[in-house]
Parts: structure tokens; C-alpha cells; sequence
């Protein structure tokens, strides 16, 4: 049964819509060449003063490919039987804003709306766009009365689970339960009290999840892991964060470090350290960032001098180093070339810790640690560490080569951005639960929030944004697990599912009204929580830049 609202022959309209949409990316991605271009290459003092027009070019390309991927998507489900009326609606309302949105302006931020004009295309080159099959879903793929059935179908969703079929396959929904089911035993009731309180994720939490394999998911069987794919990572930590954004990122670590040591360490690095993360026997963390530097991290100053054992020093300051009291291991960035002044000086170390307690968080001779207070993301402190003749052993350089640091970071950006996209869904859908459950409580006027068209509007879009950003995340772990280079789609699912989980967040405290602004309120620490996705692993504006630097070539 399907309800008038959905356009007819809704697939063949979305399917011919994609076409127009590239044509003008492809149109874009000229213009903005030729706008940053000397001499025929990229310039990167005119990439930086036309700014604005190459992250809009990022936004553009990161619609465009969600689009594709939304047509895969139900393409799949009517294969399978199974692109029922909500997910039509979800698909019909996520073409008709997007293409929109394409033709009229993209919002980068709260008050950034990128243009077609800022990309360098004229008129004549924004109607051709406007092809009968956009313009038939922008004037009535989004509608208020697409909305309203939507959120009518989504209160007959039992529980509030996913909203439409995910298009994932037996297995991996499996696996969804399985987390689902834990996130709502073990972490929900708790989540809140430790948020306010400010507490650590206690340690029996942590033990439960390394019996369940999260630290060791991705690691091969061979080395104590399960072995299992990146959309298996994806779809649990999707889970763990809806539960608490702090318990979906436990697990960060362990795969930041897993991905460093199989792609860049040695046989007796990767036989010594990988059965240990798997079990969670040890806890990493990732020792990275620097007082001045944040994103440059070719400018890190944090040195490692080799003594005369053959063993290394390490002196300087790190700062925003999450879980740094608890772990056992960091992966630590520093300088091992002291006349270097880029990349190509540094080295990554696995430094050796004992794990500290609250009345001494930093036993390790050598080293010293503050924690820093934050709004949100808690659950495992954020430090900054000080480091004067901390000692590495010699074996303990990632690779036994020197200056290779950097590059093997930058092997790890396409998981860690996958896994940030994962986080930003989970932490959205726990936004649109608590908002919808919320809605339908809160009565005023003689009837529920929910009822009220603007209310039931926010909701609609939650719902299919996160879709949207979904499937874009799906598709870049899809492309990892088969060996294709994703750097350029991972960023734009992290892109997007940052925005989308703020928005989220903001617009379900709206629905709360003053509620939402008490600390008593679950929606108060989920807005915390959403607005670090914005920032970590690559802020939204250097997201865009480093999209659109692959993008322009």
C-alpha cells in the first residue's frame, strides 16, 4: 500500500534526477578549478583566498554523492521487496531537499549558505539543472504532507528503532541487534548520571565490551581479532553511540592503533601488540595533537632524541588526548629529526604507560598529565600531557624506521573517519528518539507536540538525514572492505553526519522547549555530545578543504 503523498513513478524520477545533479558538479568543479588554478595547477595561496568557493565545491560533491547513493539504496530495497512506504517517503523527501538545496544553496554552517554563484556558474548553467524530473521533486518531493505521513509511519515504528530498512545484510542487522540490546540495557539508564557526574565509563563496562570483541572487531583472526569488516565497526559503534557517544568511542583507540601497527609495523610489533588491544588486555590511546598546532600536524614540536641504549627521550607537550589515564600504550607522534620543519621529520612510537588511578592519573616517570574540562564527550577525560625525558623503548618505533610517522597516520584517516560518521548516526538517532519520545508525551493545547506540523517537520528530517548520512557511511566502509581508496567519500561522510547529528541535537531540544535546557533532561548532554563531531577528526573546515584539494586534483 502506498499513500498519495509519494510521487509516482518515484524511482525512474530520482534515478533521471542524479544525472543533472552531476552534470553540475562536473560544471563546478571547472569553474572552481579554474578560480584556484596557475599555470595550469592547483595554486595553494589562490586555493586559500577563494576559500569559500572550494569548501562550497566539498558540500556540493558530498550532496551529489548522497544522492547516488540513496538510488543504490532503493534501488536494492524494491529488488528485495522491500521499499516500503516509509522508506519511499525517506527517499522522495531526502531527493526533493537535497536537489533543493543543490539549486538554491547548501548550508556549510549555521550562517555559511554556499551558492551556485559562489562556485562560479551563471544562471543559464543553474536552469539547466532544473531538468522536468528535479524540477517535478523539488516543487513536491519535500511537502509538508510527505512529512506528516512520515512521522505517522514512524510512530507505528515499534520502539523507535531504525526508521526504514537499512539495506544491510542479514548478518550485520544481527550484529546491530545484538549491540542495540546491550546499548539499552547497560548504557542507556546509566549514560546521563555519567555525563553529569563526570564520571569514567566504569571498567566493567569496558571488560563486557572486550568479551564481545569491540577492541578487536577489525583486527585479523590471526592476530586474536574477529576479523571482521569495517561495516561490522561501523554498525557498532552506530549502536554504542546511540546509546552514549562515550561508549561508541571506546573503541576508537583500539582501531586507530590496530590500523597503525597492521599497515605500518613490524611482524614483531603486530605479533606482540595486536593479541593485546583484541582482548583488551591493553588500552590505547592516540598522542597526537599539540598546544599550537591542532590540524597542522606537520608542525609538531614534541621531539624523540635516541639515548646512548639505543632507547628513545620524548620532550614537549600534547594536549586533547582522550582516555590518557586508563591506557596502557600511546601512539605518540613526535619529532625524531630535529632539523625537519614538516611531515617528513616525524616518527610514531608505541609508548609504553602504566595505567593511572584519580589520586595518580600519571605514574610513568617522565611524564605528567592535567585533565581539561569539557562540555560534553565525557566518559574518558580529555588531558594534556607533559613529557620531559619520557623513555621509549628502541624496539617500540612503529616500523623501525624513522620518519615515516606521518604517512602512517595518514593510512588511518579513511577508518577513523568511518568510524567518526558512525558516531555522528548513532548520536543522531539517539537525538531523534529521545526528541520523538518527547514529542508524543508533551501535550499542549489540548493535544501532543508531535501533532503540530513544524514538530512532526523537524522529526521527518531527522529521520531522513540520517538515512542519507547512513548510507553515505556505509558506502565508504563497503569501499574499504574492498581494498578501493575512500579517503574522499569517508571525509564526506563524516562531513555530513557531523552537520546532521547537530542538527539533530538542536532541533530535538527545540522540541523540549525550556526542558531541553535543564541538565536533568537526557537532550541537554546529547547537544554537548554532537558539537565535538563537528571538530574531531578533522574539523569541518579542514574536512572540506582536504575534500576539495581531491576533488580539483
Amino acid at each position: 500500500m502506498t499513500n498519495s503523498v509519494i510521487l509516482s513513478n518515484l524511482l525512474e524520477l530520482t534515478g533521471a534526477a542524479v544525472a543533472p545533479a552531476e552534470a553540475i558538479l562536473a560544471k563546478a568543479t571547472d569553474t572552481v578549478r579554474d578560480m584556484v588554478s596557475e599555470e595550469g595547477r592547483v595554486s595553494g595561496a589562490k586555493l586559500e583566498q577563494n576559500q569559500g568557493a572550494a569548501h562550497g565545491l566539498a558540500w556540493l560533491a558530498t550532496y551529489v554523492e548522497s544522492l547516488r547513493q540513496m538510488q543504490k539504496w532503493a534501488v536494492s530495497l524494491k529488488e528485495d521487496g522491500k521499499f516500503g512506504e516509509m522508506e519511499q517517503l525517506i527517499h522522495q523527501i531526502a531527493f526533493g531537499e537535497y536537489l533543493w538545496q543543490i539549486y538554491g544553496g547548501i548550508s556549510m554552517s549555521q550562517n555559511e549558505i554556499t551558492r551556485l554563484q559562489d562556485l562560479g556558474l551563471g544562471q543559464d548553467d543553474m536552469q539547466a539543472l532544473m531538468e522536468p524530473s528535479v524540477a517535478t521533486l523539488t516543487q513536491s518531493g519535500n511537502s509538508q504532507a510527505a512529512r506528516m505521513r512520515l512521522v505517522e509511519l514512524m510512530q507505528d515504528n515499534a520502539g523507535h528503532a531504525t526508521f526504514g530498512t537499512t539495506g544491510l545484510d542479514d548478518e550485520l542487522e544481527m550484529i546491530r541487534e545484538q549491540f542495540r540490546r546491550y546499548a539499552d540495557e547497560r548504557v542507556v539508564p546509566n549514560a546521563h548520571e555519567w555525563h553529569l557526574k563526570d564520571d569514567y565509563i566504569p571498567m566493567e563496562i569496558l571488560e563486557e565490551l572486550g568479551e564481545m570483541g569491540v577492541f578487536g572487531l577489525t583486527i585479523p583472526e590471526e592476530y586474536g581479532g574477529l576479523g571482521l569488516s569495517k561495516a561490522s565497526m561501523v554498525v557498532v559503534s552506530e549502536e554504542l553511540s546511540r546509546g552514549y557517544i562515550g561508549v561508541g568511542s571506546l573503541g576508537t583507540r583500539s582501531e586507530i592503533a590496530a590500523e597503525l601497527i597492521l599497515a605500518g609495523g613490524t611482524d614483531e610489533q603486530k605479533e606482540n601488540w595486536l593479541p593485546k588491544i583484541a582482548s583488551a588486555e591493553i588500552l590505547p590511546t592516540a598522542v597526537f595533537t599539540e598546544p599550537n598546532t591542532g590540524s597542522d600536524l606537520g608542525s609538531l614540536r614534541t621531539r624523540a632524541v635516541k639515548n646512548a641504549d639505543g632507547d628513545w627521550e620524548i620532550t614537549g607537550n600534547k594536549t586533547w588526548i582522550t582516555h590518557a589515564a586508563r591506557t596502557h600504550v600511546m601512539t605518540l607522534l613526535a619529532r625524531t629529526n630535529p632539523d625537519s620543519t614538516d611531515h617528513r621529520g616525524l616518527s610514531m612510537f608505541l609508548a609504553e604507560k602504566t595505567p593511572g588511578d584519580d589520586e595518580n592519573p600519571f605514574p610513568t616517570e617522565g611524564m605528567t598529565g592535567g585533565e581539561i574540562e569539557v562540555l560534553g564527550y565525557r566518559g574518558m577525560k580529555e588531558f594534556e600531557l607533559g613529557f620531559d625525558g619520557f623513555k621509549v623503548k628502541g624496539d617500540n618505533l612503529l616500523g623501525g624506521v624513522e620518519g615515516q610517522g606521518f604517512k602512517q597516520l595518514m593510512k588511518t584517516f579513511e577508518a577513523a573517519r568511518i568510524q567518526t560518521a558512525a558516531r555522528a548516526i548513532g548520536v543522531a538517532q539517539n537525538a531523534l528518539e529521545v526528541g520523538m519520545q518527547y514529542a508524543e508525551d508533551r501535550k499542549q493545547f489540548g493535544k501532543s507536540l508531535i501533532n503540530f506540523p513544524r514538530v512532526a517537520g523537524k522529526l521527518a528530517m531527522m529521520a531522513v538525514e540520517i538515512m542519507v548520512a547512513r548510507q553515505l557511511t556505509y558506502f565508504s566502509a563497503w569501499e574499504k572492505d574492498h581494498d578501493q581508496r575512500c579517503d574522499l567519500e569517508a571525509g564526506m561522510a563524516k562531513l555530513l553526519g557531523a552537520r546532521v547529528a547537530w542538527a539533530s541535537a538542536d532541533n530535538a531540544l527545540q522540541i523540549h522547549g525550556g526542558n531541553g535546557f535543564a541538565l536533568e533532561y537526557q537532550i541537554s548532554r546529547i547537544l554537548c555530545d554532537a558539537r565535538i563531531l563537528n571538530i574531531f577528526e578533522g574539523a569541518a573546515e579542514i574536512q572540506a578543504q582536504v575534500i576539495a584539494r581531491r576533488l580539483l586534483g
